[in-house]
């Protein structure tokens, strides 16, 4: 498919929409309570009338809050917004009612999208005092809504009869116009609101196109259960529009094993903390494997490293290895459905110890890089040729190369428009087309692989001048599987410390932790030991602010609360 022939979004779902029989399943959410399924034909009717309705409501280029969970009606609103001339802004369902004030007061939408009571109490405040908001739309039936008249609910609009002479073909909008706001996930002060064009998102997906071409042969089946309002999942709907997927969205996190056994996805999207938890999962049911079964692990990951480093394997070796693709890899694939083909991995560095595991055990995993702001995705792995160490050479269409200081710059349509209102911070990130992406990496000079040293505004200075990453010891620290989560502190000291959450099986054995903790240290250089380290009965959540929706930590944050803890380590 030629993405450079559509304008916009819009102009890809109808193209494909009319290529598919309308009777063909298409979304499904797999919640019992609420298994709502649309067929092909439905989603792109319900679209039209949804936007036929926004477009009484708002005005070319008026902004549409969308807040709710996965499901079918996520897709069906965010293009029915963009048909009707207006600009998405996603939001997290965890956000506080004081992160949807900023967010509201912000981008002030005209039309405000919510699927359920939940969500809509820690709203409902800011839209009865904000008189810019002229309509709200509910998935869901709501409780207890004053100003009764700005209410609609979406399936009193699908059940509406729709003529054909009715449907609009917005043909203002172009490759350069803004198609969403997405707003960054803030690891420190407010959340910046990302403008991603539709020519941006359209030529992502030729780079994920050439990704998926040697992985999907029919059909493929996707399990969506990264909060759409992440700029990676929110690009990913539109990968699955244009390889007319099956698209199953999941009923929440707990029930996430489950839901893939019942959808068997051919492609799972996840951030590396989902890959670590699988690895610590699978880790521990290996290491209660005795015998012949523990040998047979052994070998499995043995050879499936070798086979994934590109070194030559004997005979017997070839052999063993089609023996343990039986006995050993397929039984992992069946726990994931039998059908799984890749795991994505984007949002974030996916540790290679974890990355090497995965694909050596017969779960293929490409990491891939980019940001919000790249629409989102720069670069990625290809499934014939993974290196784990890396994230891929830089997808068809974009230009990257690296600053002096070690910068990876990046050029190209998928680039953002800018910054929501906020003129020097995008002139302070966008130069002369560049956009500086604030990590550190370099390019491989033999294939062009990019690969991600750090992160340059994370990077720890010590005392004595060196430059020392606390990503790559914090992912040292958290493959234990005696602890879960870790931040690493020692701006301007000399030496570091380390705040630890032990795994539940080790909350108090200290002793324990302290012997996982001096057996990474004798990985790390000099500078990069754990010196001394506190460990914590609360957890870093989403809920206390220490972790960002996607799941990274919040440095400023927890060091502020921590602040006594961390200084009182330089005292002694």
């Amino acid at each position: 498919m030629n993405f450079k022939e559509f304008n916009s979004l819009t102009d890809l779902f109808f193209y494909k929409a009319e290529k598919e029989n309308p009777n063909t399943a298409f979304l499904e959410w797999l919640n019992p309570k609420n298994n709502k399924k649309y067929t092909w034909g439905e989603t792109s009717t319900s679209i039209q009338k949804l936007a036929k309705v926004l477009k009484n409501n708002i005005v070319e280029g008026d902004r549409c809050l969308l807040v709710s969970e996965n499901r079918p009606e996520w897709l069906i609103s965010d293009l029915a917004i963009m048909l009707a001339g207006g600009i998405t802004v996603p939001a997290y369902t965890t956000y506080t009612e004081k992160d949807y004030k900023y967010l509201i007061e912000d981008c002030q939408p005209s039309v405000i999208i919510v699927s359920n009571d939940e969500i809509h109490d820690k709203l409902k405040n800011i839209i009865q005092e904000k008189i810019f908001i002229k309509k709200i739309i509910t998935f869901d039936e709501l409780k207890n809504t004053k100003q009764k008249e700005k209410y609609l609910k979406l399936d009193f609009i699908i059940n509406n009869q729709l003529n054909s002479s009715e449907k609009i073909k917005n043909k203002n909008l172009k490759r350069n116009s803004p198609a969403c706001i997405i707003y960054t996930s803030g690891t420190a002060g407010n959340p910046k609101g990302v403008i991603l064009s539709h020519g941006g998102i359209l030529n992502n997906l030729e780079g994920a196109q050439e990704i998926l071409k040697p992985i999907i042969d029919k059909k493929p089946i996707f399990l969506t259960w990264l909060p759409l309002s992440h700029s990676y999942e929110h690009t990913v709907q539109f990968v699955q529009i244009a390889v007319s997927a099956k698209v199953f969205y999941a009923e929440k996190i707990e029930k996430l094993l489950e839901n893939i056994s019942h959808a068997k996805p051919t492609i799972m999207t996840a951030v590396p903390r989902f890959y670590q938890n699988l690895y610590n999962k699978i880790n521990i049911n290996m290491k209660k494997a005795t015998g012949l079964k523990a040998k047979l692990i052994k070998i499995t990951i043995n050879l499936g490293k070798k086979k994934l480093l590109g070194e030559k394997m004997s005979l017997s070796e070839k052999f063993m290895n089609s023996v343990v693709n039986v006995l050993v890899r397929k039984k992992v694939k069946k726990q994931f459905g039998g059908n799984l083909k890749a795991f994505v991995s984007g949002g974030g560095a996916l540790d290679k110890e974890i990355g090497e595991f995965l694909n050596s055990i017969g779960l293929p995993t490409l990491q891939g890089y980019g940001l919000t702001e790249t629409s989102p995705v720069v670069s990625c792995n290809p499934i014939h040729k993974i290196r784990v160490e890396t994230v891929g050479p830089p997808f068809r269409g974009n230009e990257v190369k690296i600053a002096e200081d070690g910068e990876i710059l990046v050029k190209g349509e998928n680039v953002m428009l800018g910054y929501w209102n906020k003129k020097e911070d995008t002139a302070k990130i966008l130069k002369n087309g560049w956009l500086y992406t604030g990590d550190i990496g370099e390019i491989d000079s033999q294939d062009g692989y990019l690969k991600i040293t750090d992160r340059k505004k994370d990077i720890i200075v010590s005392s004595g001048g060196d430059n020392i990453s606390p990503a790559k010891i914090e992912n040292q620290l958290t493959n234990s599987l005696a602890i879960e989560q870790s931040m690493v502190y020692g701006e301007g000291k000399n030496y570091l410390v380390a705040l630890i959450v032990p795994a539940k099986e080790f909350k108090d054995k200290k002793e324990e932790i302290k012997e996982a903790v001096k057996e990474i240290n004798k990985n790390l250089s000099l500078v990069e030991k754990i010196k001394n380290f506190s460990l914590l009965d609360e957890n870093f959540s989403i809920e206390n602010g220490l972790l960002t929706p996607t799941m990274k930590i919040k440095r400023n944050k927890i060091t502020q609360k921590y602040k006594n803890i961390l200084e009182n380590f330089y005292k002694k």
